[in-house]
């Protein structure tokens, strides 16, 4: 993290100085000489000028060149880009989705096979005109950390749910899939206390909580033959 602060640092400031990104990261010279160097063997091109008026600039070539993005990274732009896409009314989605389309293409084949299995647990689509969302709440601001955490790690969730009636339960679920349908999106969970699948709507998860020490394994999601999983290349 800090060493993309550093190389956005770079990129923003055009030329700067050892001890400005110094100040700036909130690390000492030692540690950002460290980086530097760790940058450079990344493949990144930092020059050094010296004397006065001297300081670090980036060679802009190699950035695009050097750029990395994790699976991870590429499937939270999908999910993004993919949503934006369905609400049908935000500017330049097509271009957007065409910019992660190639940033998809580009990675290579083992990460491309973790990205799939990824996107395999990705729905997103339009919301059907009749479903009401007069009564959309709040979403818990703990949920979305949470669930990252119990989806990507296979670690169970703990949560209390009010259901449309109002009606609260306590659940622990594996949670399988995401169903996205701006503005709503809903946690696709099995319950093995009901030995099925539910889904289970954003605003109406109260008090999530990862389940340290649990595990589970992935299980084939099914949906109405009108819901696809994302797919892109």
């Amino acid at each position: 993290m800090r060493r993309d602060t550093i190389v956005r640092a770079l990129r923003r400031r055009g030329t700067t100085t050892v001890d400005a990104l110094a100040r700036h990261v909130g690390a000492s010279r030692s540690t950002i000489l460290r980086d530097l160097s760790a940058l450079r063997d990344e493949g990144f091109v930092i020059h050094t000028e010296q004397g006065r008026g001297g300081g670090l600039y980036l060679d802009p070539s190699s950035v695009q060149a050097t750029a990395r993005l994790s699976v991870i990274e590429v499937f939270a732009l999908i999910i993004g880009v993919a949503s934006m896409r369905a609400a049908r009314t935000l500017p330049f989605s097509s271009l957007a989705d065409a910019g992660v389309a190639k940033i998809e293409k580009a990675l290579p084949a083992d990460k491309l096979r973790d990205l799939r299995r990824l996107l395999d647990c990705l729905y997103i689509g339009p919301l059907a005109p009749q479903v009401d969302i007069s009564n959309l709440g709040e979403m818990d601001p703990a949920l979305l950390p949470a669930f990252e955490t119990s989806f990507l790690n296979r670690q169970f969730l703990r949560f209390r749910y009010r259901d449309a009636q109002g009606v609260e339960s306590e659940r622990q679920v594996e949670p399988q899939a995401m169903l996205i349908l701006p503005p709503l999106w809903y946690l696709v969970a099995w319950d093995p206390a009901r030995d099925d699948f539910r889904h289970f709507r954003m605003d109406r998860i109260i008090q999530p909580d990862v389940i340290d020490g649990t595990a589970f394994r992935s299980r084939r999601v099914r949906f109405d033959s009108g819901v696809q999983p994302v797919r892109y290349a």
